[in-house]
């Protein structure tokens, strides 16, 4: 595990170094293409009062600023485990009260909702079926830290076969689907509808 997560926070370290606190810094291919993954997860979020957002892989808190230009009252917690990630994050948003960075799970509190997006994509040259436990327990570690619902988004297995990487990771939508219902709640969904090569789950907690 901590030589799969070591050559990924090298991967996005030289992204972020490259391309600076941008889509590309992440990994996104544009600005679009970030953006409406965000859309979708942020459809687990009940914004009719301040809650709380736990951005699970949150690179520089792109997320942060897609949240505040929808609603005021919330507080974000950004977990990278990229020292050169936070570093962007934080001199971005360091004039935001509601937003921190942490790069320790053991720093992260409870939230409302916590949301993966783009963070289980790169595999490098793991395993498929090894970096599926990786997933599986890093979805746990999210629902520990939530109290009323989490997303994430995987890359999907219905890619067209010419075009998938083998450095990528390409869940299985209904796999997901069914463990999540199992495990977590019986409010799931599985979104597959924004014409990407990715699904998102979302999962609402009782």
């Amino acid at each position: 595990m901590k030589e799969m997560l070591r050559d990924v926070e090298a991967y996005f370290a030289n992204k972020i170094k490259e391309h600076g606190a941008t889509h590309a810094g992440v990994d996104f291919a544009t600005p679009a293409a970030q953006t409406v993954r965000f859309e979708q997860l942020v459809k687990v979020i009940d914004g009719a009062e301040p809650f709380s957002v736990n951005d699970y892989g949150s690179g520089y808190g792109a997320l942060a600023e897609f949240l505040a230009a929808r609603w005021s009252e919330f507080t974000y917690c950004g977990f990278d485990i990229s020292e050169a990630m936070r570093s962007q994050g934080e001199a971005l948003h360091g004039g935001d009260a509601r937003v921190r960075f942490v790069g320790d799970r053991a720093d992260l509190i409870p939230a409302d909702y916590t949301v993966a997006s783009g963070t289980f994509n790169m595999k490098l040259d793991f395993d498929p079926a090894q970096w599926q436990r990786y997933v599986l327990e890093e979805v746990a570690q999210m629902a520990e830290v939530s109290t009323r619902g989490f997303a994430f988004n995987l890359l999907t297995s219905y890619s067209d076969p010419e075009r998938m990487r083998d450095d990528l990771y390409y869940g299985d939508p209904l796999f997901y689907f069914d463990h999540c219902k199992r495990h977590y709640s019986k409010n799931v969904a599985l979104l597959h509808d924004y014409n990407g090569y990715d699904f998102t789950i979302v999962v609402r907690l009782a």
